[in-house]
């Protein structure tokens, strides 16, 4: 029964790898789960407060950097405070039309604000691209954090 629990483990973290890529999965949420599943078996042994805190932590990170980090992208391109909260909004509303939702929701939502502010077409679109690379940068966060809580999880185990 160890073994069946330690390899479903290894593959919902997989799973939360693949989640990173693919919106419609949470990726993190998946490698924390199957980190915790860890904790039923003798591995547990080796999994200390401070290594389970860590993959908490990490894990609530990249749930916060899904909304914020796209905001930061519509800052760096010089995007308004409308941007700023369109692509804020967007990104919740994406949530509700994923996959693609993920993507499209922030960079609308920036898009729009942007024109609402009265910024030109050229730097709304800037703006909203500033949102998508935000996002992008958010998969990349996201693929770190489960590579490091899989590392945890071998480590536990070997």
């Amino acid at each position: 029964m160890d073994v069946l629990l330690s390899v479903l483990s290894i593959v919902l973290i997989v799973i939360g790898l693949v989640g990173c890529v693919l919106p419609v999965l949470p990726g993190p949420i998946l490698a924390f789960g199957g980190y915790l599943l860890l904790l039923l078996t003798p591995a547990a042994d080796n999994i200390g407060a401070v290594s389970l805190f860590m993959a908490g932590f990490v894990t609530l990170l990249t749930i916060v950097a899904d909304f914020v980090v796209p905001v930061l992208g519509v800052k760096m391109f010089e995007g308004s405070d409308y941007g700023k909260w369109g692509s804020f909004i967007g990104g919740i509303a994406g949530v509700f039309f994923m996959p693609v939702g993920l993507i499209a929701g922030p960079f609308i939502g920036a898009f729009v604000g942007e024109l609402i502010a009265g910024r030109e077409l050229d730097v709304s679109l800037k703006s909203a691209v500033g949102s998508v690379i935000g996002f992008l940068c958010g998969a990349i966060f996201k693929i770190i954090a489960v590579l490091f809580i899989l590392i945890l999880a071998i480590k536990a185990i070997v």
